[in-house]
């Protein structure tokens, strides 16, 4: 089961030979007080109490004066003697006693807050502006635990083996991921960024987890920190314009190190609205944020989580300058009956807000590990570590860790285990759930096999009558040969027509699993040939079961097919930028084939059924010929960042575009060939976000042919459509246009495909839509081949209804034709936009679809 996760979190080196302070961190009425700070006054060290309130810092001998600070709480120091040995310093503190005093009041009865809040919204763009470059040192602490863990989820059991090696007990509790790491950060305006990690560590992995400190400055206007729980961002509480979306009310304030602090309570003036609530704490007079206690919930339209606290302190790291010093993010998740629970703690230390970086420092490089990050020793992390762990928490690397060492050092006699847990191949697993296992010979000797669910591969068609298409795959990692090899097996029969359709192919894929200690090579080669049954647009995501349910019930035989005995070859390679290019070479010998069935379940629709070639573009059937053809694309988007592994790259995405070129030119006499063109196309695509506006989506294609001397219906620019109310892709279909309506071999078209996703712009004015979280969405899609010959279509719909479907409004418009309104319903949201690929991928796509 996949698990859960999140990280963030750091702090200072110290020696081995210094001693020892520790203690506990309670209220007066001796409750524990989790992730308390404590420093070590003069100096730049400190430390932070667990969630159990224990801490530990070692330091040469001598006296010092620490000071213990939590929000809400006054602050305690207390003078400590270090020689030899463990010093105990127990810290009590006392509830935060707020002065009251007198304040002139607005004569229209406003709140005193209001004034403190205006002067720091003036002060908000000084203070985020006030540091060119800094670098700090930052420990991240990640813990995530389940409270309940349910036998079945979405009716599916989970393994007793899997439950064990998650940790939880009977109950289902226990902690399913725990992580810690050290990293140092540096920055430089306007965007220049960099994270270097010195050390990870994964319980029960080997692996590198998620080790990015979150820095959440409530000083910028949109308060960006986890895109996948609100896209839009949340406006911070001095946000230029927060007086219009918070309301404020002065609770007192105290006085710390001789500073006046002001405590606001921060109110949303509107549910479902971004928006946090809490206490937002200010310094009188400099008008700089103190601390914070604020927190995000499903009416802030906080996604996959139930809710988020986010808990601060900023320190002085300079007489005029504050950063953040500790901070603690606290989340609480219960859906499915599955209910969880996380700390993620960021310390940060030794800041630099005058740093001296070396030309070519930054560079787009991100994020870079170190050669050894994940080969730390027990004891260097003892060193470093700046809050104790938990009894639980040593309890877990323990475990886990002894775990997966006998996972590593196993061999042979785990063989018969891994056997054993994958079962045996079943005739339920044939007929019905499919086959993906492998056969353990050795440990570095085996191979898989994935088979498709024979009553799953059956359809039905106007051609074929009831047709069955599984596919066998087998593969096997090849030293030699230095690849992955698979062999494809398809076969495809019509019970109607009695055709059989084999054809076999191999790939070899030199791409690695994920290694971080190895570079990987990213190319692949394949060949393939036999026979075949191909659609007119073979990239169609006309899917068997769609096109049997269609046909079935509506009399719509949408799929157009036909034979083909075929050969193909191809390589393809991808760079460490992500651009990857791809070349094929082909030959086909098509064979028509024409419809053997009118078989509908509704009569009245039988007149709706249609010849088995493109009406739209086509008289008649066409006649057997050949083709060959050479097919070319390149793929990239320009100024990747990347993440730096030991012994690679790999490119995390830019903020532009990402381009496609392709090019097919049609080869006339050879092998007989018939076929005589040459065609290109441009696609550009970008996702943007837009923060509180919501997000854009594009997809643009230009192309048309060059040469169009012999150019069979199979060879044609084709475009998706659709008539079924079931949407299909959104950013590259036409939803109520005919499959091959707009067919062509014109010299040049255009196509756009357009959205935009409110993301809870406009709706959370609305009160059923902003308690269900029910967002719009906008799109328009058009094509332009001559003037003649152009289309558009506009929608206006909902999505993210039950977190995955989406319904539409749907106008068309053609010129000489009467707007046509309709609707469709498909997949969208949070989780719908995840579900929204094609519902069938054929084990042939790994041999390319072209």
């Amino acid at each position: 089961m996949q698990k859960l996760l999140l990280v963030l979190f750091l702090l200072p080196a110290i020696s081995l030979s210094a001693q020892k302070i520790e203690g506990t961190v309670k209220d007066e009425e001796g409750n524990i007080l989790p992730f308390a700070t404590i420093l070590v006054k003069g100096t730049s060290m400190g430390v932070t109490a667990n969630n159990q309130g224990q801490y530990s810092i070692s330091l040469s001998p001598g006296n010092y004066t620490l000071d213990c600070r939590y929000v809400g709480y006054t602050s305690s120091e207390k003078n400590v003697s270090l020689s030899k040995g463990v010093t105990v310093g127990n810290f009590i503190l006392s509830i935060q006693k707020l002065i009251l005093k007198e304040i002139t009041v607005a004569t229209n009865g406003e709140d005193p807050a209001y004034e403190i809040i205006r002067q720091a919204i003036k002060k908000r763009s000084f203070y985020e502006e006030q540091v060119d470059a800094f670098t700090v040192e930052a420990y991240v602490k990640g813990i995530i635990k389940l409270r309940e863990l349910p036998k079945k989820i979405f009716g599916k059991k989970i393994p007793e083996t899997d439950r064990n090696e998650m940790g939880v007990d009977s109950s289902g509790k226990g902690i399913i991921y725990l992580s810690e790491s050290v990293s140092k950060v540096s920055s430089q305006k306007p965007d220049k960024f960099k994270l270097e990690v010195v050390s990870s560590r994964v319980s029960g992995s080997n692996g590198l987890g998620f080790d990015f400190p979150i820095f959440i400055s409530l000083y910028k206007n949109n308060v960006m920190f986890a895109p996948q729980m609100n896209p839009r961002g949340f406006v911070s509480p001095i946000a230029d314009g927060a007086l219009g979306f918070y309301k404020y009310k002065f609770m007192g304030s105290f006085f710390e190190d001789g500073q006046q602090v002001n405590v606001i309570k921060v109110i949303p003036r509107r549910n479902y609205e971004p928006l946090f609530s809490g206490i937002i704490n200010i310094t009188e007079n400099d008008w700089r944020i103190y601390s914070c206690d604020l927190l995000l919930t499903k009416q802030s339209q906080l996604q996959i989580i139930d809710s988020l606290n986010i808990s601060q302190i900023h320190m002085p790291v300079s007489n005029e300058v504050w950063r953040v010093k500790n901070q603690v993010l606290h989340f609480s998740f219960d859906q499915f009956g599955l209910k969880a629970a996380g700390d993620f703690l960021n310390i940060y230390s030794k800041y630099n807000i005058e740093p001296d970086f070396k030309k070519g420092f930054f560079n787009r490089v991100v994020i870079k590990y170190d050669s050894a990050v994940t080969k730390k020793t027990h004891e260097y992390w003892d060193t470093v570590r700046p809050v104790p762990l938990e009894p639980e928490e040593i309890k877990d690397y323990k475990f886990k860790d002894s775990l997966l060492k006998v996972r590593i050092d196993s061999s042979y006699q785990n063989l018969d285990s891994l056997r054993k847990r994958q079962g045996n191949i079943t005739i339920g697993k044939i007929f019905w759930s499919g086959v993906n296992q492998v056969h353990y010979k050795t440990v570095h000797n085996n191979y898989r096999i994935k088979f498709d669910p024979l009553l799953k591969t059956l359809q039905y068609n106007t051609v074929e009558g009831l047709a069955i298409n599984p596919s066998l795959v087998i593969s096997k990692r090849s030293k030699a040969l230095r690849s992955n090899v698979s062999f494809i097996a398809d076969a495809r029969y019509g019970f109607n027509n009695n055709h059989l359709n084999p054809w076999v192919g191999f790939t070899f894929d030199t791409n690695e699993m994920f290694d971080i200690n190895k570079k990987p090579k990213r190319k692949r080669f394949f060949v393939a040939g036999g026979k075949r049954v191909s659609q007119f647009f073979k990239d169609s995501d006309i899917d068997g079961l769609g096109n049997s349910i269609g046909t079935l019930l509506y009399g719509r035989n949408e799929m157009k097919i036909y034979e083909n005995y075929f050969g193909k070859i191809g390589f393809s390679r991808q760079w460490e930028s992500s651009a990857n290019l791809s070349i094929e070479a082909g030959y086909e010998d098509r064979l028509p084939i024409d419809n053997t069935t009118d078989f509908i379940l509704n009569k009245k629709w039988l007149d709706r059924f249609t010849p088995n070639y493109p009406v739209e573009i086509m008289s008649s059937q066409f006649t057997r010929h050949q083709s060959v053809a050479i097919h070319a694309g390149f793929n990239f988007q320009p100024g990747q960042r990347y993440i730096q592994y030991p012994k690679y790259k790999m490119a995390i995405g830019s903020e532009y575009p990402t381009f496609l070129i392709e090019y097919t030119e049609g080869i006339k006499d050879i092998l007989g060939s018939d076929v005589d063109y040459d065609k290109w196309k441009l696609k550009v695509t970008d996702d943007m976000n837009l923060k509180l506006a919501g997000a854009i989506k594009y997809n643009v294609s230009l192309g048309g042919f060059l040469n169009s001397s012999s150019v069979y219906a199979q060879d044609y620019n084709h475009f998706y459509g659709n008539l079924s109310h079931v949407s299909k892709d959104y950013l590259k279909s036409f939803q109520n246009v005919p499959y091959y309506e707009f067919s062509n071999t014109s010299s040049f078209y255009s196509e756009l495909h357009f959205e935009h996703h409110a993301n809870g712009l406009l709706t959370n004015k609305i009160p059923l839509f902003k308690k269900l979280n029910w967002t719009l969405v906008e799109g328009v899609n058009a094509v332009f081949i001559n003037p003649s010959r152009k289309y558009a279509e506009a929608s206006v719909g909902i999505e993210n209804i039950l977190k995955i479907f989406r319904i539409d409004a749907l106008v068309s418009l053609q010129p000489g034709f009467k707007p046509v309104y309709t609707y469709r319903v498909g997949l969208g949201g949070l989780l719908g936009d995840a579900l929204n690929i094609q519902r069938f991928t054929k084990n042939r796509k790994i041999i390319g679809v072209w």
